[in-house]
């Protein structure tokens, strides 16, 4: 009795494989007939196979990797259509309108002249580390801004105008230097958002720097007006948040970008492409606004960068509260 319940269990056992085998062979055999007929049909009417790869459809290979079967890939289209019609118009303006701007508003308004004139008397104001620190990201945020626009732009303003031997190694090294500088420009961004952030904090009295414009302009009724304000005034906090946001998004997209061995969708690697173009956009103009703010329209405002000490006068006139503050606590140090 056991030995016909086993045989008859063992037979039931061999029908099933037998079936599922059946089953998995004739799945197979439709799958490569339904290839074999789309491939047919392809031959037999090329507009419904070229339909096919321009829609995005996936098709067979042997190849390996992401999205191997995808000869178009539409969202990498789109992408590259946003990227030469609205993103490489937007980088133009943020180079030359920005500049442009700054340069007619410099023509017509001048330099911020310091009201009692320079005083002669210099106080610390930057530390040797910071301004050690602020060089690094200032020299390889530069860098990384006119590599970054010859990457971009270039094809459209010096590829038609040189010979293929000098672009491409115009475009070569331009990639080269920007990739191997983006990692010295995030260290020093992170080091400097992490050293100075306690010195960001917005206050009431930042919102009055806004409304006359940080007493910069030396016409109408906002002249002469030389609003409160701490270590930092009301524009350089902006410059600072600008810079942590979008120093943020840029990093991350680069490092999607050029990290070797990420393997990304095609989707995601145009939008890394798109966040990045954008973020230096936005970088780009603000960047531009910092320059011109820090050097030509504010008389005395280079020289701290550079040497650590500013003029007690530049202190009282716009940084204001800030220097009441070491007065009052005693840490008021003077250039010896």
């Amino acid at each position: 009795m056991l030995n016909k319940q086993l045989n008859k269990s063992l037979r039931s056992l061999f029908a099933l494989l037998v079936l599922v085998m059946g089953l998995g062979f004739t799945t197979a055999t439709l799958a490569a007939d339904e290839q074999s007929s789309k491939q047919q049909a392809g031959k037999e009417n090329p507009a419904e196979l070229w339909r096919a790869v321009k829609a995005g459809d996936s098709g067979f290979t042997t190849a390996q990797g992401i999205e191997p079967g995808v000869l178009i890939n539409v969202a990498g289209n789109e992408g590259r259509h946003i990227k030469n019609e609205y993103l490489n118009p937007i980088m133009v303006l943020a180079v030359v309108g920005v500049f442009g701007a700054f340069l007619l508003f410099y023509l017509i308004n001048g330099p911020a002249k310091l009201s009692k004139g320079f005083s002669g008397k210099m106080l610390e104001r930057w530390t040797k580390a910071d301004i050690t620190l602020h060089w690094i990201m200032a020299v390889s945020c530069l860098i990384l801004v006119f590599t970054g626009l010859m990457v971009m732009l270039g094809k459209f303003a010096i590829q038609p105008y040189v010979s293929a031997g000098i672009w491409a190694g115009v475009i070569g090294f331009s990639k080269l230097v920007h990739d191997w500088t983006g990692p010295v420009f995030i260290v020093s961004w992170l080091v400097c958002i992490v050293k100075w952030m306690p010195l960001q904090t917005f206050k009431m009295y930042d919102l009055k720097w806004f409304l006359v414009v940080g007493g910069y302009i030396n016409f109408g009724p906002f002249k002469g007006k030389h609003p409160n304000s701490g270590f930092a005034n009301a524009g350089e906090k902006m410059w600072f948040w600008t810079l942590v946001f979008f120093g943020l998004f840029i990093s991350v997209s680069g490092i999607m970008l050029v990290l070797p061995g990420l393997d990304l969708p095609r989707e995601a690697s145009m939008a890394a492409l798109l966040i990045h173009g954008i973020s230096a956009a936005i970088l780009i103009a603000f960047t531009i606004v910092h320059i011109w703010m820090a050097t030509a329209l504010c008389e005395g405002g280079m020289e701290a960068m550079v040497s650590g000490y500013c003029d007690e006068n530049w202190a009282m006139q716009h940084h204001n509260v800030w220097y009441d503050e070491i007065k009052a606590n005693g840490t008021l140090k003077y250039q010896k």
